[in-house]
């Protein structure tokens, strides 16, 4: 389920732990509302409202963490490419082949991690390598150095390409969002306990319902963010692929794609 669907989901909830508590406003004899029963509810909701506040800043710190890493893995991946790339054109014009199959590869793989140009099938296996990367560790291992320089150029290739794949991997296993759903589903059970306390006590107007509703829907913003930053390749959040894929400028320079 989306992040904007779960969100609404919980500004749902929320009004209608509102609308529950001016219902039970209503209906309650005057002796339930005292004023020992407003403090004991107070002193209730005070504790949960600062567990929620806690649970909240601390998914929002965990996420953006989240996020701050599989960026800078990104931008790692991008830079490893192009020094490949570079090491192949110190190589020698032999390896116009496998300059062409990275990039065919590279295409390949910000196609899968952004979930772009990929039937269902293959957005449900992100881990499954593609030919053009599987041929290009091949190719570099076939290479045959013919001195001391391409023999470090050729060991070189190979670290860095091994370095692209574990990052790679890497990025893939975080694509999830990382956090359960019962965890979830018991912060908004807690914020709709709060917002059902706000409004028990309140007698229901124009300031206290616009009020309530402004607060609700910063919840639910916040639920949101969180959402968000967990999902880092798909949402209005999503880390930018342009770096990746002008990364391929140099590469497209080379030979043209040969068939396989």
């Amino acid at each position: 389920m989306s992040a904007i669907a779960l969100s609404c989901i919980a500004l749902v909830c929320i009004a209608g732990g509102v609308l529950l508590g001016i219902i039970l406003r209503t209906i309650l004899p005057e002796r339930h509302l005292s004023s020992d029963a407003k403090d004991v509810v107070r002193l209730g909701t005070g504790l949960i409202g600062t567990i929620a506040a806690l649970v909240l800043g601390l998914l929002i710190g965990s996420a953006k963490s989240s996020y701050d890493l599989q960026s800078t893995e990104i931008k790692q991946m991008t830079a490893n490419i192009v020094l490949l790339d570079h090491f192949l054109a110190q190589y020698g014009p032999e390896t116009g082949v496998v300059r062409n199959l990275m990039r065919r590869g590279v295409v390949v793989l910000a196609d899968r991690m952004w979930r772009e140009n990929g039937s269902e099938v293959a957005k449900t296996a992100p881990f499954e390598a593609s030919a053009a990367n599987d041929a290009v560790y091949t190719k570099l291992q076939e290479l045959s150095p013919q001195n001391e320089s391409q023999r470090s150029l050729q060991a070189r290739a190979i670290q860095t390409s091994t370095d692209i794949a574990q990052t790679r991997l890497l990025l893939f296993t975080q694509t999830d969002n990382s956090i359960p759903m019962p965890f979830l589903v018991v912060l908004i059970f807690w914020l709709t306990i709060i917002f059902a306390s706000f409004s028990l006590f309140a007698r229901p107007n124009a300031i206290v319902v616009g009020s309530l509703f402004i607060f609700g829907l910063s919840a639910a913003g916040a639920i949101y963010l969180i959402l968000e930053l967990g999902q880092p390749f798909a949402g209005i959040m999503q880390i930018s692929s342009a770096p990746l894929r002008n990364a391929l400028a140099p590469i497209a320079s080379v030979s043209p794609v040969v068939s396989q």
